[in-house]
Formats: structure tokens, sequence, C-alpha cells
């Protein structure tokens, strides 16, 4: 197949899919299905800009994607009043101890050049530094935590719109890569790869434990939505009449009155459910769009020819006064800060951040799945990975479930074996990622939509 008609092949492909689950399921399966593709997809452009543009193998996807989830708290929950009273003053005093001993270690290690005087400041700065940090820090977050433990025990966040938090999870993850950065993009592929995997642990660690920060595997529910509220939508007239005017004939085909009551009743119960749906999924297509201009735009400027080239032969760019690592840097740093939206956008539909969902090893391997096998270097690309794998990651479950019940449609109920095949049924979608990667690898090497090569 000519590769100009890949693209459209393939998300033909993906419509009709989607549209089964929505015939032979239900259209709000579809919606949701649709709505975690979309956040899919948005990842997984900001894996395609490190590796397809500049080459750099993150395996930190998750931690990005937990600092946004941590941002959207932050942002938009209600801030807790009575945990600032009683020990905001040691949580800032804290923060400020941290900074300034961060300040003074490097203007020590940058100034201080006769090195027994250096060595010997920053072990004092570091010594006098925690044990300042540990005199306010420890008394206040026992004090943050043990204030209504059950619903609160964390300072909370500011009160804004959670929309607002899209932004800022896109600065926070690209400080906190830049800071990454700094540590880890002069090491080679492997190690880099394994230091961003150990620091992604070290983040999803802290936002696991730190119960005054996120209240810890607690959980925090109840956030702000972008979207209306069903109950809101099913008590609105424009909404009653809009579902009355849609399902007209279906109403009209009811015998008595309280039949079509009671349908009309469930049809708003139901289109409310859609309506929010479809509301998510205009708010993560709007989003995914400007990613996806952006990143087009950055890809045929010239900067996004130099990373290119930079990735496929470092020395010659380096030959050329290029500054590999400043490149490497900033590549990093704006695909972390998607990946950091991405966060954001999962919290907010979720409704509530439960950081331990976040697994870095398997969902990692599934974000770089999708850029493999849609194509490395091409945002289209991952755009339709985006899509096809968490499909597939999605309804695998189900599928693996009916296969196995007709494979062991001949026996006994308690049969062991037939126990065996169902019980083994969920983790046979684990067997069909590594498949189609399999099959991708050796049918399709460059993805189903590959990377474009511009001769000039």
């Amino acid at each position: 197949m000519s590769e100009d008609l890949r693209a459209p092949v393939a998300f033909t492909v993906m419509a009709v899919l989607l549209a089964i689950v929505g015939f032979t399921q239900s259209w709000s399966v579809s919606l949701s299905v649709i709505n975690l593709c979309i956040i899919s997809s948005i990842m997984a452009i900001g894996v395609n800009l490190q590796w397809g543009y500049g080459g750099l193998f993150n395996a930190g996807v998750m931690g990005f994607t937990a600092l946004g989830g941590l941002t959207a708290v932050l942002v938009s929950h209600d801030p807790i009043y009575e945990a600032w009273d009683k020990a905001g003053v040691g949580i800032a005093i804290s923060a400020i101890i941290f900074i300034l001993s961060i300040t003074a270690l490097v203007f020590v290690f940058r100034n201080i050049e006769n090195k027994q005087i250096r060595n010997t400041l920053i072990i004092l700065i570091i010594v006098f530094g925690l044990i300042g940090i540990n005199n306010f820090y420890g008394p206040s977050i026992d004090i943050i935590e043990s204030i209504n433990p059950a619903k609160t025990g964390f300072l909370g966040g500011l009160g804004l719109p959670i929309i607002f938090s899209w932004l800022i999870a896109a600065v926070v993850a690209g400080l906190v890569a830049w800071v990454i950065g700094k540590i880890t993009l002069r090491l080679r592929s492997d190690y880099l790869a394994i230091a961003t995997l150990g620091i992604s642990e070290i983040v999803i660690a802290v936002v696991k434990h730190e119960d005054w920060l996120s209240r810890g595997v607690k959980n925090v529910s109840g956030l702000d939505r972008p979207v209306p509220y069903e109950i809101e939508l099913q008590q609105s007239e424009w909404f009653l009449n809009l579902v009355e005017s849609i399902n007209f004939s279906k109403l009209e085909a009811m015998q008595s009155l309280s039949s079509r009551q009671d349908l009309l009743n469930d049809l708003v119960i139901d289109s409310s459910g859609i309506f929010v749906k479809l509301c998510y999924a205009g708010l993560f297509f709007s989003v995914l769009l400007l990613i996806f201009y952006l990143s087009q735009l950055a890809l045929n400027s010239p900067w996004g020819r130099m990373l290119r080239a930079i990735r496929d032969n470092e020395e010659a760019a380096s030959a050329m006064g290029k500054n590999i690592f400043a490149q490497h840097l900033q590549i990093f740093i704006i695909g972390s800060a998607i990946i950091g939206i991405a966060g954001a956008m999962l919290t907010t539909l979720d409704g509530q951040f439960t950081p331990g969902s976040y697994r870095p090893l398997r969902f990692t391997f599934i974000i770089w799945l999708m850029v493999i096998i849609g194509g490395s270097g091409n945002n289209l690309g991952s755009i339709f990975g985006g899509f096809f794998i968490w499909f597939i990651w999605i309804e695998a479950e189900p599928l693996s479930i009916g296969f196995m019940n007709m494979l062991a449609g001949g026996l006994e109920y308690d049969n062991p074996l037939r126990m065996h095949l169902l019980g083994s049924a969920a983790h046979l979608r684990l067997f069909i990622m590594g498949l189609l990667l399999l099959l991708a690898l050796r049918f399709m090497p460059r993805g189903v939509i590959p990377e474009k090569i511009q001769k000039k």
C-alpha cells in the first residue's frame, strides 16, 4: 500500500472499530474509549517528540503523568484552611530552608575553587539544611495528616477551575524535566532509560507517600469538572426538550402516558452521560489538534530539521557547531510538558487522583508501543497509535474472556482446565500487546504511518 494512503485507511479502520463498539456495546462505552484514546495520543506525541525528533529514550513517562495529575489536584481542590492555619507556616519555612540550601550549594560549587574548602562547605550546608528542615517539616506534616484524615488530611489546592491546571501542569512537568535533563541527558541512551525510569519511580513514590501533599493512596476525589454534571443536565429544561425532540418517534410509539414518561426518564439519564462525554471529547480533541499543529510546525522548521540531523548523526552535527546537549534538553522539556498536560487531563476526566494507578513499567510500555506501532517520527502516526493501542488494550480483556468461554464451552462448569482458562483470560491481553509489537516490527518496522523523509 502506498504510504500516502496509509493514514486515511488507518483512521478509517479506527473509526469503524469505534462505531462497532458503539453499536454492539453502547455509545457511552465508545465515547469513554475515545476520550482515553485522545489522552493517550497526546502522551504518545510527547514521547514521539523526544524519541522521533531527538532520539531520547525516556522511560519515565508515568512520572511526568503523575506530576500532571498532582498539579490538577493542587490547582483545583479547595484549600484546607484548618491545615494551613495550624501547619502552613512550618511547611513554608521548610520550603524556604530547602530553597536557600540548594542556592547555597550551587553558589559554593560554582565559586569556591579550593576543593577541600568546597567539600567541607557542601557537607555543612547539607547537614544544617536537613536539621533545619526536619525541625519544621516533620511536626507540620504530622499535624496536617491528623486533620480529618478520612476526608482531607492534606493542604488542599488553590480552588481554581481545573482546566487551568492543564497549562500549569506543562510548566511543572517542564521544570522537573529541566532538572532531570541537566543530570541525565549526558548519559548514553541505555543509561538514560534506566535513570529516567528510576526517577519516575521516585516521583510516584513521593506522590504515594506524602499524604500532606496528595493524600497518598487514600486518593483525592470530587475534583472540579470543566463540563456540566449529569444531574444538572437531567434537571435542565433545555436538555429535557432536546432529548424529547431527538427521540420523538420512540416516545410517540408508547401507548400510555406513564410508559412514555418512564422511557423519557431513561433516555434523559442515558443522554446526560453521553452529552458529558461528548463535552470532554470536544475539549480533549481541541487540545490534541493544537498540540499536533504546533508539533508539525516544529517538525518542519529549521529547528526540527536540526534535531533530526542530531538524531541521525550526533558526531556530524557536533562537528558543524551544534550544541547537542542544549537541543536534547529543549526537546526533553517540551515532550515532558506535553505528557504533563495529558496527566492533568486524565485526572480531570476521572474526577479523582489515584496515585496507586500509576504503574511505570506497564503503562510506559504501552505508550512506547503506541509510538512504535503508529510510526516513530510521525505525529500523525503517534495519534493513530494512541487510538489503536488503547482501543486494543481496553477491548482485549472482554474479547479474551469471550474467546476462553468459547474454547471451554464443552467442559463441565467445575472442570479445573475450564477454571484455569477463564482465570487466565484477563492476562491474554498482555500476550496480544506483545504479538502486535512483534508483527509490527516484522511487517511494518517503521510503523503503520511511517516518518516521511523530506529530501531537499
